[in-house]
């Protein structure tokens, strides 16, 4: 039965939550139960984001063939599961429709506007929140919140490859299928890159009937784990992000945790260079994991042709690392996102190079009036980890949780930011990875630490609510 969602408290800050994607309606589910009062401003004309299949916002990258990579149990949000009657791996169509699901469920949908783009998000010089529409209204605020999402924005190779191409080329970001909006059938299309887009692109278009030949160009060797392994999903020995991983799971050191893994893979399927693949230089799980149940049948099958590094783009041809040239019709982009935040001034907040280093990932420690959710790259799926951070902002915003002294946290967010760095291979990918069970249940950790100081400071709320009274607009701060 639909849940009658609990009225906001005006004794609590106003806040403004940008974007109604995964992360976003996280927020308002969280913040509802917590009575904070807030507005959820969307750009499209529906909830779910990037899931979205031809989004109106223009924002989303879900192909028609798209599935999730993460099983249907570790996808859900912690109080409201994926049906039982979904597949292991759903399809975009019904993880949209489980959004739907959510907001209607929990009674949130009438507090999220709708195209309500935001065009400009401003700080006061007393410390509010000027929010600029698209539409040119303006709203202010005690609080933001932002979960703009991180995978709209496309990024091609940087520097660009050497020479030019003379045929049509697109981004991952804009493929739908293999006709549009660049018809592949019976073409010679090359991929580049070599992540869960690419592998998905370059299988559809290998299938025997579509593309005439599909090349599969990587920079560098990757580890290729499947969806099922053993008769098992490929998460099922993992906790779900709401609960705390077992002892065992946490302590285990990190290296021996992997190797373990790669061991099981490496005996399940092998390795990525017996099938014609640049061998891994590095151990597995410490880039993202590209995941892939039929990539190995296709290049065994002479469906996509594995490439090394393009060389340079020759009009009709490109050449390889390797000394090969090959004619190519069609090229796809599947090289990534940039971090942005169109809405901010660069001076003021930007990630130059993919690279922001947050306090817990979530918070600036110049701003206690703002927070980021879903600003990370999981080795897991993004609902449970933004759950978990709108929980922690929850419990902040309602004042039953206080941040450590902004010392410790500078301090804190640089020691995570470079811990992170030397465990993963560096990469405009993996500057904001994260270990799913080892960050929520540092997490959690930290709201326990941060209730006590809470409560010696007599539970007092750390962003007071001001915007009931509206005033003229300030200065913006510097």
């Amino acid at each position: 039965m639909p849940v009658t969602p609990r009225a906001a408290d005006p004794r609590l800050p106003k806040t403004c939550i940008i974007g109604a994607g995964s992360s976003g309606i996280a927020v308002a589910k969280v913040f509802s139960d917590f009575g904070i009062p807030f507005d959820c401003l969307e750009k499209s004309d529906r909830i779910g984001g990037n899931w979205v299949f031809k989004n109106r916002n223009g924002m989303s990258s879900a192909y028609r063939s798209l599935h999730i990579n993460t099983s249907r149990d570790k996808m859900g949000y912690s109080d409201f599961p994926l049906p039982g009657s979904f597949p292991d791996f759903p399809h975009h169509e019904q993880i949209a429709a489980y959004f739907d699901s959510y907001i209607d469920h929990f009674g949130i949908r009438d507090r999220i506007l709708f195209n309500a783009g935001v065009k400009r998000a401003e700080l006061t010089s007393d410390g509010l929140w000027w929010i600029t529409l698209d539409s040119g209204e303006q709203r202010l605020y005690d609080a933001l919140i932002v979960a703009n999402g991180h995978h709209w924005d496309p990024r091609l190779p940087e520097p660009a490859y050497p020479g030019a191409f003379d045929g049509p080329q697109i981004h991952s970001h804009a493929y739908i299928d293999p006709i549009d909006p660049v018809d592949c059938e019976g073409k010679n299309v090359l991929v580049v890159g070599f992540g869960n887009s690419a592998l998905d692109i370059a299988c559809e278009l290998g299938r025997k009937g579509v593309a005439k030949n599909v090349y599969l160009s990587q920079r560098r060797g990757y580890w290729v784990i499947p969806k099922y392994t053993g008769g098992e999903v490929l998460d099922a020995q993992v906790a779900h992000p709401s609960q705390d991983a077992s002892w065992l799971e946490r302590n285990l050191p990190a290296a021996l945790r992997r190797w373990l893994v790669e061991q099981r893979l490496i005996a399940t399927v092998g390795r990525p260079e017996q099938y014609g693949l640049i061998a891994p230089d590095h151990p597995l799980l410490t880039t993202h994991p590209a995941i892939s149940q039929e990539l190995y049948i296709r290049i065994g099958s002479g469906d996509v042709k594995p490439k090394p590094n393009v060389r340079e783009l020759q009009g009709k041809c490109v050449a390889f690392a390797d000394g090969s040239v090959e004619d190519i019709d069609v090229i796809i982009w599947c090289t990534g996102y940039r971090i942005t935040f169109p809405f901010f001034d660069e001076g003021f907040i930007s990630a130059p190079g993919n690279d922001i280093a947050l306090w817990k990932r979530a918070v600036d420690p110049r701003f206690p009036n703002l927070f980021f959710i879903g600003l990370v790259q999981p080795l897991c799926a993004m609902m449970p980890i933004a759950e978990e951070q709108a929980k922690f902002a929850a419990h902040y915003f309602t004042g039953h949780y206080a941040l450590p002294p902004v010392d410790l946290m500078n301090a804190e967010r640089v020691e995570m930011h470079e811990r992170a760095k030397s465990r993963y291979v560096s990469t405009p990918r993996h500057t904001i990875q994260i270990n799913c069970a080892e960050y929520t249940y540092d997490l959690r950790k930290e709201l326990v630490k941060g209730r006590k100081r809470a409560a010696a400071q007599g539970f007092v709320l750390p962003v007071e609510p001001r915007v009931i009274r509206p005033s003229p607009k300030q200065t913006v701060a510097a």
